[in-house]
């Protein structure tokens, strides 16, 4: 789009102001109601589809109907000092009440029913069962109908079993303790400080109360419109749920940067970080793997709302204000805009050499941490602090029951395969606690049996996922081949099918952006194809840089987490990205220094003042999102001469050169 017909829109819009802000408040109202209905459409499994353990679960989903990539429930009874666990009068009646607990359609196992001591806790008087509820799939929904049979079986074991201390843990009941805790007093205090930090940060910016509102209505209508398309889209191809986490935050970043430019930059940049993000979100959208296309989806989403919305609403909304303002004899919205950014510039935010060195020394750093990021969920112990699955998690540390447990691995063999030598042979690889093959009709349909593997470490530690390397490797090249499957698998194949892609993927948009920004002619403001390649490899930088600090913060930091739960850094990746491409068009198409800032903090106190609570993985996202917005900003604080006022024709970078 050449600037003069970038500036023909404007001035049809301004023409029709009151035709387009009508068009708008229908995308924000229906299109709201739209989206919220169609929630329903994105894929809520939050694991990676297409690989073997994939695979593996959905032949065991299919079978049995329970377990596969749902974890189990870890059933944990500690008798009085003195007591027998391996005494039939023990260990049978626990294990005979864990199956009347469980229901029906559950699947049980446990030392009763086994005879393997692996079930036993160290101190000769806890035990433990895994129980698979008879209801409960990879998805929102059936993780709630797991949340719900916890309580159950937790109220049902202790009323059968009074003389015992008995809890129920497992991953999901520490994940619902976690939610269910709510922040505390002094959470919700921050949580205030930082919605009012929010509003107070775009006044100061702004000065006016249009810089405050106009901001929030354009990342509102470009939400709401990007949902609608990416539901649209999740009609045809699987999308999944992480898309709601990514979209609002980047539109609100990116309608900060759009209202902070004065007339005319804020169309140039907009049409050219819209095209070149629009492009690379495109290309991730083309790889086969559910978490890329989902992401590439939603990116190219809010390129193109928010590009419409930039080009249409934003100088509506600049009339709108400029009239409102003269009423009372003040600066012009626009004009406001641009006078406090500018200020901004030439005064505290105002910046040398140096500091911008330093901030991309710090990009650097933390990209290169990103090289030492390990996905998975968050280690156990770091889930939640308090709560009665943290009881039982603590239970079993006590007894010396490694927290493997709580990730089993589902060994599904095919007709005519022996379960005993199949467990025998898992028994016999490295890291593995226990192996059972139960006999019960529950584990054997159909020819098929359901061979349970304990490992004793978490499958996102080395350890951990080294043993689950090693069954599937025992398996594929055994006698008769099984599948792999289990909660414990689930990380694997996101390593391998999400993040080996990355490689391929990362380039792939890149190169795309760059050739939006050099060929095509855009009313870019990048002097060269030079600029333009800093400006494509700084994005890259970004969206590196966020997973690194998320490696320092969590994987390293006090919370210990062990690993980065492993949708979060694609989601945090894509947002770092656009967020860099978009401040350094607005940068070269002449918008004001301290533009980037501003964007920065608006959308960390933003996040943070909806994410800040117990829930580890919600505070993962949060916190990528706010240092990605950060560290970008700092990166990009320098001085940017003028830019030279676009001439009315069609020009690429490559022909400035």
């Amino acid at each position: 789009m050449s600037t003069d017909l970038t500036a023909r829109t404007r001035d049809l819009a301004l023409r029709h102001r009151t035709a387009v802000g009508v068009a708008w408040l229908l995308v924000l109202l229906l299109g709201g109601a739209v989206a919220v209905l169609g929630l329903g459409r994105l894929d809520q499994s939050f694991t990676a589809s297409g690989g073997p353990g994939h695979r593996a679960n959905q032949e065991v989903q299919e079978r049995y109907g329970n377990g596969a990539a749902v974890a189990p429930l870890v059933a944990v009874a500690s008798w009085p000092a003195g007591a027998d666990v391996r005494a039939p009068g023990t260990a049978g009646r626990f294990g005979d009440a864990v199956r009347h607990a469980a229901g029906p359609g559950a699947r049980t196992v446990s030392y009763a029913g086994t005879g393997d001591e692996g079930f036993l806790g160290g101190d000769g008087r806890t035990v433990y069962a895994l129980v698979y509820p008879g209801a409960g799939e990879p998805d929102l929904a059936g993780l709630t109908a797991v949340e719900e049979a916890a309580v159950a079986l937790r109220a049902d074991l202790r009323s059968a079993l009074p003389e015992a201390r008995v809890e129920v843990t497992g991953v999901l009941p520490l994940q619902h303790d976690s939610a269910v805790a709510g922040p505390g007093p002094v959470a919700l205090a921050v949580k205030a400080a930082c919605a009012l930090g929010l509003l107070v940060l775009l006044a100061a910016v702004f000065r006016s109360a249009a810089g405050v509102l106009a901001p929030l209505l354009l990342a509102g209508v470009t939400s709401v419109g990007a949902l609608v398309l990416v539901e649209a889209v999740a009609g045809f191809t699987e999308i999944s749920f992480v898309v709601v986490y990514l979209v609002p935050v980047t539109a609100l970043v990116l309608a900060v940067h759009r209202w902070a430019q004065p007339p005319g930059a804020g169309e140039r940049s907009a049409v050219t970080a819209g095209a070149a993000g629009a492009a690379a979100c495109a290309v991730l959208a083309l790889f086969p793997a559910s978490f890329l296309r989902s992401v590439g989806v939603a990116g190219l989403a809010v390129w193109a709302v928010g590009t419409a919305a930039a080009l249409t609403l934003v100088p509506v909304l600049r009339s709108v204000a400029t009239r409102s303002t003269r009423r009372t004899e003040r600066p012009t919205g626009a004009g406001r805009s641009s006078r406090a950014a500018g200020a901004a510039g030439r005064g505290g935010w105002r910046s040398g050499p140096v500091p911008a060195v330093s901030g991309l020394v710090l990009l650097v750093l933390a990209a290169g941490a990103a090289t030492q990021l390990r996905v998975g969920n968050p280690e156990a112990h770091a889930l939640v602090a308090s709560g009665p699955a943290r009881d039982g998690l603590d239970r079993l540390a006590a007894a010396g029951v490694p927290s493997g447990v709580l990730h089993p691995l589902e060994v599904l063999l095919p007709e005519g395969a022996d379960p005993r030598a199949a467990a025998a042979r898992a028994a016999r690889v490295p890291g593995v606690l226990l192996a059972a093959a139960p006999r019960g009709d529950e584990w054997r349909r159909d020819g098929t049996a359901v061979v349970v593997v304990v490992p004793e470490g978490e499958p996102m530690t080395a350890a951990g996922a080294a043993t689950v390397s090693a069954v599937r490797s025992a398996f594929a090249e055994g006698p008769v081949p099984a599948a792999v499957g289990g909660s414990g698998v689930v990380d694997r194949d996101l390593v391998d099918g999400v993040y080996g892609l990355l490689p391929f993927a990362v380039p792939a948009a890149a190169l795309a952006a760059l050739a939006v920004l050099v060929l095509l002619p855009l009313p870019s403001g990048f002097p060269g194809a030079g600029a333009a390649a800093g400006a494509v490899l700084r994005a890259v930088l970004a969206a590196l840089a966020s997973a690194g600090a998320l490696t320092v913060l969590w994987q390293w930091g006090p919370a210990g987490t062990g690993a980065v739960t492993g949708w979060v850094p694609l989601v945090v990746g894509v947002f770092a990205f656009c967020v860099s491409l978009d401040r350094s068009a607005a940068s070269a198409a002449g918008g004001p220094p301290g533009a980037g800032l501003a964007a920065a903090g608006a959308g960390a106190l933003a996040v943070l003042a909806v994410g800040i609570g117990p829930q580890v993985e919600l505070a993962l996202l949060v916190s990528g999102f706010a240092m990605a917005a950060v560290l970008d900003a700092l990166a990009g604080r320098r001085r940017t001469p003028p830019a030279v006022p676009a001439r009315p024709t069609s020009r690429s970078s490559l022909q400035l050169v």
